[in-house]
C-alpha cells in the first residue's frame, strides 16, 4: 500500500517531499528577513529606537524560521534543534525570541491526520494492523523530527508507544541536505557572521542514519538490555519493528522541558547528574554512544528513575583513536604547556602539521572547561556555558576555531557532549560532576590524578591556569 501525496502540498500533516515546494519555503526565509530589515530602516527613520526595531526583527524572524523548519520536519527540524545552541551565544534579552520559537518547534509541529497515520501503519504492519492492538489512540502523544508517537495497547495488554515515520521523510531530508546549506546567510540572525555550513555537513550523516528504524530498534534493545533492572534508569523494551514503525513499551513520566521550566533545584540537580551518568556510562555498558541527549528524549518516571527514549542517533563507541585523544589533550591542559597542546591537536587530526594555528588562543578557550574537574562540587549553568559558547563562536576571522578542523571519528562525540552540556546547564546542575566524569574515563582520571599528585590538590589548578595564561601572553608578545 502506498501513501498518496496530492500536488505539492502537505497531505495529512506529513512533510512536503516535492523539491520545488520545500525549496520555495526555505527560500522565503532570507527574502522575508531582508524585507524586515528594510522595513526596520523606515521605522527607525520615523523615530522608533533602534534597539526596539532590532528586537522586533529578531522576534519575527525567529518565529518564522522555526515555524518553517517545524513544518518541513526532517533535516530542517533537526537543524532547528541544533541551532538552539546558538541561543547561548546571545545576550538573554536577544535570546528570548529564539527560545520561545524553538519551544514551538519542539512542542507544536503539525500533526499527521489519522488517515495518514493509518496508511503508514497499514503499509508497515499490514492491512490488518488493527489486530495487533487492543486499542490505538489517533491523537499523537509526542512529536519527533522525522515522526510522531501514538499511545496504544498491544495485543498482549501492554501499553506501548508507536513511533510512526512521516511519509516522505526520506525524500524530504535529501532535499533539505541540498537546500539548508543555502540558508547560511541567516546565521547573522543568531550570531553575526557565523558559518553554519560546516555544522550542517557534519550533521547530515547522523540525521540520515536516523531514518533506519530497524537499526534504531536494534540500538534501543541493546540499551534496554544493558540498563535492565537499573535503579536509576529505564529504557523501554522494543515490542516490534516493521517498516517505518517502531513499537516499544510506554513510559509515563514528566518531560525534562517541564522540569527545566518549573522544577525544584534539588530535583534538577539530581536529574542533571543522572543524564550525565547515562551518556558517559553508555559506551562501557552498551558499546554505543547516545548522540542526542536533548530534553525531549528524557522523562522523570513516577518511581524516580530517568526514562530514556529515541535511539536513532547512536554509534558504536569508542573508536580506537578516542582514548588516546582524551589522554593527550587533557594531559596538555593539566600537566603540559601550549606546545604540548599544539602537538596533541595535530597528532589527532584537528590540524595538519604545516598550517599554523593560535595555540595560545586555543589554550585559553579550553582551559575553562577544566573548571568541571577542579572542585568536588561544581555548578554548571547557562551563565557559565554562555561564556564558553561566545568565545568559541567569536565571529572574528582570527578566531582559532576557524583555523582547525574536526576528524570524522570525533563528530558523533562532539554532537553528544555539546548537547549534554547544554542540557545539564539548562538544568543549572550542581553536583559532583568531576567524580562522575572520572568514573567513566580512566584516561581522564589518570591525567587528573597525576596533576593532583604534582600540585597537591585540585585547588592548585587555579594557580596553574594563571601561570600558564601569563606564559602564553608572554610567548605571544615575544613571537
Amino acid at each position: 500500500m502506498t501513501v498518496r501525496r496530492i500536488g505539492g502540498a502537505d497531505s495529512g500533516g506529513n512533510p512536503p517531499a516535492r523539491r520545488a515546494v520545500r525549496n520555495a519555503r526555505l527560500a522565503a526565509l532570507p527574502i522575508a528577513f531582508a524585507g524586515r530589515r528594510a522595513a526596520g530602516l523606515g521605522k527607525r527613520a520615523l523615530g522608533r529606537p533602534a534597539s526596539e526595531v532590532n528586537l522586533e526583527i529578531q522576534r519575527r524572524t525567529a518565529q518564522h524560521f522555526f515555524e518553517v523548519l517545524g513544518e518541513l520536519k526532517g533535516f530542517a527540524a533537526k537543524l532547528g534543534q541544533i541551532l538552539a545552541l546558538y541561543e547561548l551565544g546571545l545576550s538573554p534579552e536577544l535570546a528570548e525570541p529564539y527560545r520561545i520559537a524553538l519551544s514551538r518547534l519542539q512542542d507544536a509541529t503539525p500533526s499527521m491526520l489519522p488517515s495518514t497515520v493509518h496508511a503508514v501503519l497499514a503499509e508497515s504492519l499490514g492491512p490488518d494492523w488493527r489486530a495487533e492492538f487492543q486499542c490505538f489512540e489517533d491523537r499523537r502523544a509526542a512529536s519527533a523530527t522525522i515522526g510522531q508517537v501514538h499511545r496504544a495497547v498491544w495485543r498482549d495488554g501492554r501499553t506501548v508507544a508507536v513511533k510512526v515515520m512521516y511519509p516522505g521523510a526520506r525524500e524530504a531530508i535529501r532535499s533539505d541536505l541540498e537546500q539548508v546549506r543555502r540558508m547560511s546567510g541567516l546565521a547573522s540572525v543568531f550570531v553575526p557572521n557565523a558559518d553554519i555550513r560546516a555544522l550542517t555537513e557534519q550533521l547530515s550523516e547522523c540525521v540520515t542514519a536516523e531514518l533506519d528504524f530497524a537499526a534504531e530498534a536494534r540500538q534501543q534493545q541493546v540499551f534496554a538490555t544493558a540498563f535492565a533492572d537499573d535503579p536509576d534508569f529505564r529504557v523501554p523494551e522494543v515490542v516490534a519493528q516493521r517498516g517505518d514503525v517502531i513499537v516499544s513499551e510506554w513510559l509515563d513520566g514528566i518531560p525534562l522541558t517541564r522540569l527545566i521550566a518549573t522544577g525544584a533545584q534539588s530535583e534538577r540537580d539530581r536529574v542533571g547528574m543522572l543524564t550525565l551518568r547515562f551518556v558517559l556510562s553508555a559506551p562501557e555498558r552498551s558499546g554505543l554512544l547516545y548522540c542526542d541527549p536533548h530534553p525531549g528524549n528524557f522523562r522523570m518516571l513516577p518511581d524516580g528513575r530517568l526514562g530514556v527514549v529515541d535511539f536513532g542517533a547512536c554509534v558504536p563507541w569508542p573508536p580506537p583513536e578516542f582514548p588516546l585523544l582524551v589522554h593527550d589533550v587533557a594531559d596538555a591542559l593539566f600537566n603540559g604547556a601550549p606546545a604540548d597542546l599544539d602537538n596533541a591537536m595535530r597528532r589527532h587530526g584537528f590540524a595538519d602539521f604545516e598550517t599554523p594555528f593560535d595555540v595560545h588562543a586555543l589554550t585559553e578557550q579550553l582551559l575553562p572547561y577544566t573548571d568541571l574537574l577542579r572542585h568536588d562540587t561544581f555548578r554548571a549553568d547557562s551563565i557559565w556555558l554562555r561564556k564558553r559558547v561566545r568565545a568559541a563562536m567569536n565571529p572574528r576571522l582570527s578566531n582559532v576555531n576557524r583555523q582547525l578542523t574536526m576528524p570524522a571519528f570525533y563528530t558523533p562525540f562532539a554532537r553528544s557532549i555539546l548537547t549534554l552540556l547544554g542540557l545539564i546547564c539548562q538544568l543549572g546542575t550542581t553536583g559532583p560532576l568531576r567524580a562522575e566524569m572520572l568514573r567513566w574515563s580512566p584516561e581522564l582520571a589518570e591525567v587528573v590524578q597525576r596533576h593532583r599528585a604534582h600540585t597537591g590538590g585540585p585547588a592548585d589548578l587555579t594557580a596553574a591556569r594563571t601561570r600558564r595564561a601569563a606564559t602564553a601572553k608572554r610567548d605571544a608578545a615575544a613571537g
